[in-house]
């Protein structure tokens, strides 16, 4: 009889630990422990420490937490070691979980006695360095990235690599967003999920509703930031309605205009075709240094995937609550945000597969595993 197989998952935010949640919802038979948030813990993960601890975007962040997510790495390691799991799985948050991996890997040279470590989410490395793919491949035993066109940058090092299509658009792809007739009314404003990010972006986001009055706001959050936005909220003059995460996707069908940070929640809005601003702001060193090793010419993900600009995007000292305004005025007009949301109808074909990506990760953990 097999014994029970026994996982050590890691996810380091929220889009990750939604899917985590859902990877151990397909596998009711595995133990898991390890590091997540709400989700993961709704399916029985008594994580080891809270998930914001990891939680952190840019140059910056890391300095400024560098002690606490030492700490975090030396804990992970060391309770990898201590539990000796099966399999490591990892979700996104590349940098985090590669310092854990190799700190295992030095403390337990023994090769047949290291768990496998299996990664989710490919690293972007067709946007900064593809040479890095070879570190990677050195890191991990398996990957499972979303887009097929990430595969070659993997393989080719001989790491194995599945693509599984983007594990958000299951469920999402054809929950079509009307476009009304009238004047946009609603407007979402997504700040991110990490606090760097958020910090950046509530302040133009509330010099937008204050050009913006007549609109009415709703403000959704996730767990790792909600309570310093419903703080920062209480001292705007144009109020919105800050609503749980959640509730987001029933938020979405209802908004006109989305104004986004460019990452997963850019990319839930493209797949429900809602009009979209996307924005990004960080603090002028790390931009500097984004804008040198950068190889891309969009960062939304949907303009990727086109190869054309379908969300325009306000980046960097660009992004300021005057040219955000600029933009809405011109979604205010339906033939403007019907001629988006066509653009975005064409992009459905790239972002999902036939059977959804949790299960496809699930069953090929499973069928892979060495118990």
């Amino acid at each position: 009889m097999k014994r029970k197989l026994k996982i050590f998952i890691i996810a380091g935010e929220v889009s990750g630990d939604v899917l985590g949640g859902k990877i151990m919802a397909e596998m009711p038979d595995v133990e898991f422990i390890g590091v997540g948030g709400e989700n993961m813990k709704a399916r029985g993960l008594d994580s080891i420490f809270p998930m914001p601890d990891i939680a952190v975007m840019g140059f910056i962040d890391v300095i400024a937490r560098g002690r606490t997510i030492t700490r975090r790495i030396n804990q992970t390691a060391n309770t990898i070691i201590k539990e000796s799991p099966d399999i490591v799985l990892t979700i996104d948050s590349p940098g985090f979980v590669r310092r854990v991996i190799e700190k295992v890997k030095r403390q337990s040279p023994a090769a047949d006695r290291r768990p496998l470590f299996y990664h989710v989410v490919a690293p972007q490395v067709w946007a900064w360095a593809a040479g890095r793919a070879k570190k990677y491949a050195r890191v991990f035993d398996r990957l499972y990235a979303f887009f097929d066109f990430e595969v070659p940058y993997f393989a080719k090092h001989g790491l194995p690599t599945i693509p599984v299509g983007h594990p958000i658009a299951d469920g999402l792809i054809g929950k079509k967003h009307k476009v009304e007739g009238k004047g946009a009314k609603v407007i979402t404003l997504l700040p991110g999920s990490r606090m760097g990010e958020v910090r950046t972006l509530l302040p133009i986001f509330k010099k937008v509703t204050e050009q913006l009055p007549e609109y009415k706001f709703v403000l959704p959050v996730v767990e790792t930031t909600a309570e310093y936005v419903r703080e920062h909220v209480k001292k705007w003059t144009v109020k919105p309605t800050v609503i749980p995460a959640a509730k987001r996707y029933d938020q979405f069908a209802k908004t006109d205009i989305a104004i986004a940070a460019v990452g997963t929640v850019s990319a839930e809005l493209a797949m429900m075709h809602v009009p979209t601003i996307a924005v990004f702001r960080v603090n002028r060193i790390t931009e500097f240094m984004a804008r040198r090793v950068l190889k891309l010419k969009w960062l939304s993900l949907v303009n990727i995937l086109s190869g054309r600009e379908v969300y325009p995007e306000i980046l960097g000292r660009a992004c300021t609550p005057e040219n955000i305004t600029g933009w809405v005025r011109k979604l205010e007009k339906p033939a403007e945000r019907k001629k988006m949301v066509s653009g975005l109808a064409r992009a459905d074909k790239m972002w999902q597969r036939r059977i959804p990506a949790a299960k496809l990760i699930a069953k090929d953990i499973t069928t892979s595993n060495r118990c």
